[in-house]
């Protein structure tokens, strides 16, 4: 397993980690993944065996479930793993039990420790941007936990470019906490976090934690040409929105190169190509069952060339909105692409 140091800090991640919104399975988290008890301990053992520290949960997973199972599994294996959670869904009915506001904060983080069965959480995120709720605010109060020793580090999830940027200008110019990590979105399918996000983090030190590498199971290559289970990620209009010519052409690289290669997977592909890309730190995986995680983890072990990199990037293209069409048209090798760009020292 590589370890790859997590934005502008001194902490090291391995490059795979694993998400943990199976765990728990409640409400309208049943159909993701329902694994508690030994299954859970056993998945959380099959990641450690495998070298990955960072487990990431959330505090709306299955209302707490999750945080809940994954503590009780790591039990005295705390130590072993960096643990990572996210607030500001929703977690009671009242008009201040969501959002990224201090009140909601420190109540959701002392939720989630006790949940958790920990003294502190190593990262922190944030994981939606709340626009009714001053960035001062929200960093005031994630600095304050970090000065207790609740939190050792905080992040982001689901932001847009500028809102980040305002939070570590904000951060810069009061002294607070920084944001050290974005969790983002990015795959084959949906790459627009190239615009803008990945070279974000790049520039400013911020590393990526993906989440979506696969899209929701497409690029395993089981869902070709079908619609899926209800019982699984992938819905019926999810599914049409990725299996159109793009995502079918996708497949096939995939496919070549997994057939190319002894005992890979199409979905290990996949997961190379993100592991190759610039300002990705680590990439969530998750699984219903021990045999999708084994075949995931697997990715660690090898990795694309070059030239496989560059078939899948072609396979994958899509054209760019505006203005990132206007700099790529007229701003030549002032602006070059996303993944071409070089870390700032």
């Amino acid at each position: 397993m590589e370890y790859r140091t997590l934005g502008r800090s001194g902490l090291k991640v391995s490059a795979f980690s694993f998400g943990t919104m199976t765990f728990g399975g409640t409400g309208m988290f049943a159909g993701i993944g329902q694994t508690v008890g030994s299954d859970a301990d056993r998945q959380i053992g099959i990641c450690l065996d495998a070298g990955v520290n960072l487990f990431d949960t959330a505090d709306m997973y299955s209302n707490g479930a999750s945080e809940e199972v994954l503590g009780a599994v790591l039990g005295a294996r705390r130590s072993q793993a960096l643990v990572a959670t996210k607030a500001f869904g929703a977690m009671g009915e009242g008009v201040n039990d969501l959002g990224a506001s201090r009140h909601h904060l420190i109540r959701a983080c002392e939720a989630s420790l006790r949940r958790l069965k920990t003294d502190y959480i190593d990262l922190y995120q944030i994981h939606n941007q709340d626009l009714a709720t001053p960035a001062d605010e929200t960093l005031r109060a994630l600095d304050d936990l970090v000065r207790q020793g609740k939190v050792r580090y905080i992040g982001s999830s689901n932001h847009a470019g500028w809102t980040k940027m305002k939070a570590l200008a904000t951060s810069e110019r009061l002294g607070l906490e920084r944001y050290v990590s974005q969790q983002i979105q990015y795959s084959l399918i949906r790459r627009e976090a190239e615009h803008e996000l990945l070279p974000l983090g790049i520039a400013e030190g911020v590393g990526a934690i993906v989440w979506g590498p696969l899209a929701s199971g497409y690029l395993s290559g089981k869902y070709q040409g079908q619609r899926g289970p209800q019982a699984t990620r992938l819905s019926d209009a999810l599914l049409a929105s990725y299996d159109d010519d793009r995502g079918r052409a996708i497949i096939v690289v995939l496919e070549e190169i997994a057939g190319s290669r002894a005992g890979a997977s199409i979905g290990q592909v996949a997961l190379n190509w993100i592991a190759r890309k610039a300002g990705v730190a680590t990439i969530l995986v998750g699984a219903r069952t021990d045999e999708q995680l084994r075949d995931n983890l697997a990715a660690a072990g090898w990795s694309l060339t070059d030239a496989e990199i560059g078939r899948l990037d072609e396979a994958s293209a899509t054209p760019a909105s505006y203005p990132y069409s206007h700099h790529s048209r007229f701003g030549g090798s002032r602006n070059p692409a996303a993944p071409l760009l070089p870390p700032v020292a």
